[in-house]
């Protein structure tokens, strides 16, 4: 796993491909909201194209207002509560 992107708002980890893991065949992406304290997992396909949106993104050289922007789509589908173990 690797943290590639955190700001006051939100932190993006990455988790590398695994054949062996059906989730992570293609990677694996984890976002977190730390306002509301919630995350989201994306697998598989959806990883896939996370990347390529996020490699669409960066390309435009966006600041952080819009990275944040970005990532607040996600927003609707981040249920898991935050735990610490």
């Amino acid at each position: 796993m690797n943290l590639i992107y955190n700001s006051d708002q939100y932190s993006v980890i990455e988790y590398g491909a695994d054949d062996e893991n059906e989730a992570l065949r293609y990677g694996g992406y984890e976002i977190t909201d730390k306002a509301v304290k919630r995350e989201f997992f994306i697998g598989g396909m959806q990883a896939v194209a996370f990347r390529k949106d996020v490699s669409n993104l960066i390309a435009s050289d966006p600041s952080l207002e819009e990275i944040d922007e970005f990532l607040g789509q996600y927003g609707p589908y981040m249920h898991q509560a935050v735990t610490i173990h």
